[in-house]
């Protein structure tokens, strides 16, 4: 009886978020095909990140791993290295997951723009740094949704990032 009513307390939960920054991650060419199921992509250059309390560049070593389920469903492992504009060193890394339509990928895989109602495209990122200013990353658990995503030459991803408060 007591286990039922702490499953029941737990409906009043609420997850607040805050916003921490946008990310604009762009390729580096073609993925490297590993097998049927799984591609490397490497981060091009010129990646950024801005938000309230935090600008920056997104340099090397950066790279994701996209593993292609059976059902269709994308699973992402990345992790991204990020310099701010004071010279901090952060490291990022995150999991998520892509659903879209086989006609959407194919758009984007052809050089057009996808944005958030074409696909399911979400990620939980962690940080880890060192610096002083931004010790306050390694104490959060992030969410990220992306905003845009194109194929291609000139590919790129682009998320908004919030905090789980």
């Amino acid at each position: 009886m007591q286990e039922k009513q702490i499953l029941e307390s737990t409906r009043e939960t609420n997850i607040e978020t805050e916003y921490l920054m946008s990310m604009q991650v762009p390729g580096a060419g073609a993925p490297h095909l590993i097998d049927s199921s799984l591609r490397i992509h490497r981060a091009g250059l010129d990646g950024r990140v801005h938000g309230p309390k935090i600008s920056g560049t997104i340099v090397q070593p950066t790279a994701d791993w996209l593993r292609i389920c059976p059902d269709g469903t994308m699973r992402v492992d990345a992790r991204i290295t990020i310099v701010t504009n004071d010279d901090a060193v952060i490291y990022a890394s995150y999991n998520g997951i892509i659903r879209m339509s086989r006609g959407n990928f194919e758009r984007m895989s052809g050089g057009e723009t996808l944005t958030a109602k074409d696909m399911y495209f979400v990620i939980a990122p962690t940080f880890q740094t060192g610096n002083e200013k931004y010790l306050w990353l390694n104490q959060l658990q992030a969410v990220g949704k992306v905003s845009a995503i194109k194929g291609g030459e000139a590919g790129y991803v682009v998320y908004d990032l919030y905090a789980i408060r």
